[in-house]
């Protein structure tokens, strides 16, 4: 429905809460005496506050943490929308655990008050993140008022290099473009890397659209996308699937469709890649070093570049490999899916973290815990030195809760590195789990080659 000049009223097919703000958004409909118009396409998960720790309960690190998960439960109970709670055993992150139920779909919208929303693009799904108002409208409604974003194609045609995934391409065109290229933009990622790109990896270029300030980013469904949706327990089912999918699979740009922007890239100029700052424009190839403020042009930039060294306490032209580490971690709704932890415990294999370092790895749903250890994999973590966790955000941001100190510097396969972010002064570098691992194992940032 056209609310005139570029403003359209969509429908919205589903809505996923989480624990931090869904139960504000459900306590203000309930006050307001507004029904849900279809509680069977409203889902809410535990994961921002929850711990992370085996044996874990509604008590948190997070202060008030106890009262947000009792309040949501309360609420998503009265309401009769389906909670994954803390002991449902498909609990986890709602960026994962909504793309591997099926809840999200390709060409279905999807609203969540989570800026990482748009991380359901990889599948084709139009997903982004809004407020706890929108949601409360959203519920209510089945719409939300929406200006038509500007339309951008990032096409990266070649083959990528060994070791280098979808986060390290993400990153890579952050730095580039700028953290604000993308902003206004709806992105559409293609090209033949793109489409070599295992779904889940998908989900991990689609996450960081946002951190581009793109409104949302999405990979057109292919036979790949059919197959990784299929049989999935909320996707449809016998004569409605194939339907479905031949539908799904119209859903990509005609051949001669016209965008506001294009941008071109070869796979061949993208290495392992790895955040020096406090944004995730702030990122540079792995062998390269931390680039000289005073060669930047633009002084805000400039000034923003001195700042980040000095939170960071990097010096410029500093060699990426000779910054020592504390931490890694291996998570979020960024890298947290099964290929991410087998790409990570490949690398970890017969090897052990470095004496001085701490790792943790926590799986991004309990379906992805699951499998991992059906395949054995958190046995290579632990053995590895890891510690092996429940699903949830964990340590991928900070709000009083889990930290590993202040000060100290981690290398993180999540998708925020400013300042505090994951803790008070805690220095953040972000890459892809892959890199994560190889740094544990060097005790500094490091590739994976060099452990070859």
């Amino acid at each position: 429905m056209s609310l005139g000049g570029q403003r359209s009223l969509l429908y919205i097919d589903r809505v996923f809460l989480h624990e931090r703000t869904g139960s504000i958004a459900l306590q203000s409909l309930a006050e307001r005496k507004r029904s849900i118009a279809r509680p069977e396409h409203v889902f809410c998960t535990m994961d921002h506050i929850v711990d992370t720790t085996p044996g874990r309960n509604d008590d948190t690190l997070m202060p008030s943490g106890r009262q947000f998960i009792q309040a949501t439960r309360k609420e998503a109970t009265n309401a009769g929308i389906t909670l994954f709670d803390l002991n449902n055993p498909d609990q986890g992150i709602a960026h994962v655990i909504s793309a591997e139920l099926g809840i999200a779909l390709p060409g279905t919208t999807l609203v969540c008050p989570d800026s990482h929303t748009c991380t359901l693009g990889g599948i084709g799904a139009l997903a982004w993140g809004i407020g706890s108002t929108q949601a409360e409208h959203a519920m209510a409604t089945r719409t939300l008022d929406l200006e038509k974003p500007k339309s951008m194609r990032i096409t990266v045609d070649g083959e990528l290099r060994t070791g280098v995934s979808a986060k390290d391409v993400i990153l890579h065109i952050i730095a580039k473009f700028g953290a604000r290229g993308g902003n206004g933009y709806a992105v559409e990622f293609a090209g033949s890397a793109i489409r070599a790109m295992p779904v889940e990896q998908r989900f991990t270029l689609c996450n960081m659209a946002v951190e581009f300030s793109a409104f949302t980013g999405f990979v057109a469904p292919d036979d790949k996308t059919i197959a990784w949706v299929r049989g999935r327990d909320y996707a449809p089912k016998g004569a409605a699937a194939n339907d479905a999918e031949t539908y799904w699979l119209s859903l990509s740009s005609d051949e001669n469709a016209q965008f506001d922007t294009e941008i071109q890239l070869s796979a061949d100029d993208i290495y392992p890649t790895v955040s020096w700052g406090t944004n995730p424009q702030h990122s540079v190839a792995i062998n390269s070093s931390v680039p000289d403020p005073a060669q930047c042009d633009d002084a805000q930039q400039r000034d923003g570049m001195n700042k980040a060294l000095n939170y960071m306490a990097l010096d410029a032209n500093q060699a990426m490999t000779s910054i020592s580490l504390n931490a890694a971690f291996i998570g979020s709704c960024t890298n947290s899916r099964i290929e991410d932890l087998r790409a990570a415990a490949k690398v970890l294999e017969g090897r052990h973290i470095a004496p001085h370092m701490r790792a943790v790895c926590v799986p991004g749903s309990g379906r992805v815990k699951r499998q991992a250890e059906a395949e054995g994999l958190d046995k290579i973590f632990e053995a590895a030195g890891f510690q092996w966790r429940e699903p949830g955000c964990s340590m991928c941001f900070y709000a009083g809760g889990e930290t590993f100190g202040a000060g100290k510097r981690v290398i993180s396969s999540t998708n925020r590195n400013f300042e505090g972010r994951q803790g008070p002064a805690v220095k953040t570098h972000i890459a892809s789990p892959i890199t994560v691992a190889a740094s544990a194992v060097l005790g500094r940032i490091g590739s994976a080659e060099e452990l070859a």
